[in-house]
C-alpha cells in the first residue's frame, strides 16, 4: 500500500509481528513452567539430607531448561524490534508526509488566526471588565447622585 509515494506497513508485517507474539506466549509459558518445576524440585530438596547438593542439582536442571528459552527469547525481541521499528518509521513518515501536504498548512494557518482572534477578543473583554471594575465606583456615586430626592 502506499499513500503519495509513502511505504505503509504491510498486512504481511502485522501478521509477522501477531506471529512473534503468540511466539513469545509460547515462550513464557515453557519459561514459567521450568520455574514451576524448580520451585517443586526445590522444595523437595528441603526433604533430603544433603540439600545443598541437591538444590546445585535442581539449580543445574533448571538453567538446562531455561538457557535455551533465554536464548529463543533473546532472538525473537529483536526481530520483534526490528519490525516495529520499521512499522513506526513507516507511520511516521505517513504523519510527516500528511503534516507537510498543503491542506494540512492552510488547516494549520486558519486554526492559528482563530486562536489569536479568540485571545484578542478575551484580552478585549478582560480589558473592558476591568475598565468597568475602576468606574464601579463613579458610576454608583453618579447613581447615587441622580437618585437622591431633594
Amino acid at each position: 500500500m502506499s499513500v503519495s509515494g509513502i511505504a505503509l506497513a504491510t498486512p504481511a508485517e502485522e501478521a509477522e509481528l501477531d506471529r512473534l507474539d503468540k511466539i513469545e506466549q509460547e515462550l513464557e509459558l515453557q519459561r514459567e513452567w521450568a520455574k514451576y518445576r524448580w520451585g517443586k524440585a526445590s522444595s523437595e530438596c528441603y526433604q533430603n539430607y544433603w540439600v545443598n547438593y541437591c538444590l546445585r542439582n535442581a539449580r543445574a536442571d533448571y538453567r538446562k531448561e531455561i538457557d535455551p528459552i533465554q536464548a529463543q527469547e533473546v532472538a525473537l525481541h529483536e526481530v520483534q524490534r526490528n519490525l516495529r521499528k520499521s512499522i513506526k518509521d513507516q507511520e511516521d513518515k505517513k504523519r510527516a508526509a500528511e503534516r507537510a501536504s498543503p491542506e494540512k498548512a492552510a488547516e494549520r494557518a486558519d486554526n492559528q488566526r482563530e486562536f489569536d482572534d479568540k485571545q484578542k477578543a478575551a484580552a478585549a473583554r478582560a480589558a473592558d471588565l476591568e475598565q468597568r471594575r475602576k468606574d464601579a465606583p463613579k458610576r454608583a456615586q453618579e447613581n447615587k447622585a441622580g437618585t437622591q430626592l431633594d
